[in-house]
């Protein structure tokens, strides 16, 4: 007999890097354990009502890859594509353990889970391939900055090296992520915005890149009919005039002033910007909800009481 599809709604959590490194830490493991426990904890409460997509970025975990075979020239160096790869097996395992004992800590000994290697389509024509653009790795000083032999960009919190970061067209497992959450299953996937490959032929071949992982999420919110996208990252929601005597947290904004907001230049490339954009992209395909909070008020947010929500005009 064919198991019937679980019918409730379908909740993504994307998961910003201080989900594992906060501001100030080195980001041992055991800081990144200790720090997910945060967001797991909500997540398995919110299982009992949804269904369950965790996404991730992996800026600082990639980033240090970089800086660790650059520091060693005894073995060949990786690509990009291929640290994407290690840091969604790393932090899916991360993620999936912490997420298991606070299931468990809920009496909940039986709900399956799994972390799945994804790619994800870009074009091979994308401009984003002539301008790096993402901040990966750890944070320096201005002075640092102008010393190191790779491009860097000023984010909020200090200068980080920029790599390149095309658009996400579409991920390759969209049908098996469907297939498993309407089984049941709790899905870890599209880990740092998805290893990024073009096609070729029939086949696929990995670029050096690495895709945003809002982004990214948006677009795979669209291809599996996600109805909640949850944004968790540092800061309470979107702020106009963020860190100036003004600034103001928005609690509810539409797609046009969103746009308007875009063209005044109220929110950072390497920061704000992409989340924004990917809300938009959700809601203006037809998303019903998507919010931008702070990572210990993800269920807050679910529940309509927290962070940035965008609605269509």
């Amino acid at each position: 007999m064919k198991k019937k599809a679980n019918r409730k709604p379908v909740l993504l959590v994307a998961l910003g890097g201080n989900a594992l490194i906060q501001k100030g830490q080195i980001g041992t493991v055991e800081e990144q354990f200790d720090n997910l426990k945060i967001p797991m904890t909500q997540i398995a409460r919110l299982s009992r009502d949804f269904r369950v997509i965790i996404t991730h970025g992996n800026g600082p975990q990639v980033g240090n890859l970089l800086l660790q075979q650059e520091c060693c020239d005894t073995v060949p160096r990786l690509p990009l594509e291929i640290l994407v790869a290690q840091t969604q097996g790393q932090i899916g395992y991360m993620i999936e353990s912490t997420l298991d004992e606070a299931l468990m800590a809920l009496g909940v000994n039986s709900q399956p889970l799994v972390s799945l290697i994804s790619y994800v389509v870009v074009d091979k024509t994308d401009k984003a391939f002539q301008s790096p653009s993402k901040p990966v790795g750890p944070v320096f000083t201005r002075e640092k900055a102008s010393t190191l032999p790779y491009p860097t960009v000023k984010t909020p919190q200090g200068y980080r090296r920029v790599v390149v970061s095309p658009k996400p067209v579409t991920i390759v497992e969209k049908r098996e992520i469907k297939t498993l959450i309407d089984t049941g299953f709790i899905v870890i996937c599209c880990g740092g915005g998805g290893i990024p490959v073009v096609r070729a032929g029939r086949t696929f071949d990995g670029v050096d890149a690495v895709i945003d992982k809002d982004l990214a999420s948006a677009r795979l919110a669209e291809e599996v009919g996600v109805d909640l996208f949850i944004m968790a990252t540092d800061v309470d929601g979107v702020a106009l005039n963020f860190g100036k005597p003004d600034e103001r947290y928005l609690t509810r904004v539409s797609l046009e002033e969103s746009a308007r907001h875009i063209i005044d230049g109220h929110f950072s490339s390497g920061a704000m910007l992409p989340k924004v954009e990917a809300a938009m992209q959700f809601v203006g395909s037809g998303g019903k909800r998507a919010v931008i909070t702070r990572i210990d008020r993800i269920a807050d947010a679910v529940a309509g009481s927290a962070g940035t929500e965008f609605v269509s005009d």
